[in-house]
C-alpha cells in the first residue's frame, strides 16, 4: 500500500486540510493519506497549542467519514525533538509492507533544503507538493526532481492561526471547520 504522510499540528484541523488530503486520496496513486499529528515539543510551550490527544481527537472527528484518510499519532512516542527523517525510518521499520511518501505545501518545499537529511528523504521517498501562496522561490533542484510531484490541487488559503484568532475574537468560524470538529471546539471552549 502506498501511503501519503500529511504532517501538521492540526491546531485545529480545518476544511483546507481535508480538501488537500481528499484531493490526493482521489487524484493520485496514494492509497491512503495519514494525517500525522506533530506532538507538542516539551521545549516549546505555546499557550494556544492544544495538547496532543485533543488535537488527535479533532483529527479523528474530521476524518471518520473518509475511508482513505486516517489520523496517526505515530510521532507521539518518538524521542523529542523529532525530525521527519526519523519518523520515516521508524515507519519503514514498523510497516515494511507499505511504501511511504511525503505530502507538503510549496511553502515547505521552498525551505526543504534546510531539513535534516533532506537529501536522504529526497532519494528514498516521493514528495507530493500542493500549491500554496507564499513568498520565495523553489530551488531548481526541487523544481524538476523525479521524486517530487507537483500536484494540481485547489489553493487553500486558510490557516489554523487565523481560525484561533477568529475564535478568540468571538467570530463565527463554523464554515472553516468540519462540523463535528466545530462542535467539539465549541463544547470544550478551546481557543477562547
Amino acid at each position: 500500500m502506498k501511503i501519503g504522510l500529511f504532517f501538521g499540528t492540526f491546531n485545529p484541523i480545518h476544511v483546507g486540510h481535508l480538501i488537500i488530503a481528499n484531493h490526493l486520496a482521489e487524484n493520485s496513486d496514494l492509497d491512503q493519506i495519514w494525517m500525522v499529528i506533530t506532538p507538542l515539543s516539551p521545549f516549546k510551550v505555546k499557550q494556544s497549542m492544544l495538547d496532543n490527544y485533543q488535537r488527535l481527537e479533532m483529527v479523528h472527528l474530521a476524518t471518520k467519514d473518509y475511508a482513505n484518510i486516517k489520523p496517526s499519532d505515530i510521532e507521539f512516542n518518538l524521542p523529542q525533538p523529532n525530525y521527519t527523517v526519523n519518523t520515516l525510518v521508524y515507519l519503514k521499520e514498523k510497516f515494511p509492507e507499505h511504501q511511504f511518501a511525503l505530502i507538503m505545501g510549496e511553502d515547505n518545499l521552498k525551505s526543504f533544503h534546510k531539513w535534516k537529511n533532506y537529501e536522504v528523504i529526497l532519494e528514498e521517498y516521493e514528495i507530493y507538493c500542493y500549491p500554496r501562496i507564499s513568498n520565495g522561490k523553489i530551488e531548481t533542484q526541487f523544481d524538476s526532481h523525479p521524486n517530487i510531484h507537483h500536484i494540481t490541487a485547489p489553493v487553500i488559503e486558510l490557516s489554523s492561526t487565523l481560525i484561533r484568532s477568529q475564535i478568540k475574537s468571538g467570530n463565527n468560524v463554523r464554515p472553516m471547520l468540519p462540523e463535528n470538529v466545530w462542535k467539539y471546539l465549541d463544547e470544550m471552549n478551546f481557543y477562547k
